[in-house]
């Protein structure tokens, strides 16, 4: 059998079972145990970012709290989440616990509006309390720092791969480590999603 037929058909295995990997991983939620971080590990923690009001705030304040990161929007399927982070915040936050949501128009052109019109429509049809961020992109050639660390296997590991869609959620630890990511079809009241939050305050 020729040797370079074998060799571009190895190839092309790998590179099918490469793509489907990356589908897969994009689809899947990954939890790992809290854990002490490496002081000199790289954490979505480390950056300052504007409000829905335009006001710095440094994630460092966060330091401490259980923090959930997450890509929302206001026209899209899963919109009707805000109303689950919103409960499991209420429920959670005064043992540390602290959802910070990053509007971003990058599926589907489901968050169009000014950060003012998000923050109308957060507050009137779902009573968010929660911080709510200053619209960013959280994927494609003008991502965010804070994105590109979150989706970097470099910096991220496991939880790394591209945001697939709205509503993705990353748990942070105290420490400013990530050790959880659900995709967006994983609701914020999720069984999986509250017993990681748990453990995450313990």
């Amino acid at each position: 059998m020729n040797k370079s037929w074998i060799a571009a058909s190895l190839v092309a295995v790998v590179a099918v079972y490469g793509a489907m990997r990356v589908r897969t991983v994009l689809g899947q939620d990954v939890v790992k145990e809290p854990v002490s971080a490496d002081a000199n590990a790289a954490s979505p923690l480390a950056f300052t970012m504007k409000d829905i009001d335009g006001k710095d705030v440094n994630l460092a304040d966060y330091k401490g709290k259980v923090v959930m990161i997450v890509n929302v929007a206001s026209k899209c399927g899963f919109t009707k989440q805000y109303a689950a982070l919103e409960a499991i915040y209420k429920k959670y936050q005064d043992k540390g616990f602290v959802i910070l949501g990053f509007p971003a128009n990058n599926f589907g052109g489901q968050e169009p509006g000014s950060d003012a019109e998000i923050k109308q429509f957060c507050t009137a049809k779902f009573d968010v309390s929660f911080p709510i961020f200053s619209k960013i992109s959280v994927k494609g050639d003008d991502k965010a720092p804070l994105y590109k660390l979150l989706t970097s296997k470099d910096t991220n590991g496991d939880f790394g791969g591209d945001i697939g869609w709205n509503f993705t959620k990353f748990l942070v630890d105290k420490n400013g480590k990530v050790y959880a990511r659900f995709a967006s079809k994983t609701t914020p009241d999720d069984p999986k999603v509250v017993e990681a939050i748990e453990k995450g305050l313990k």
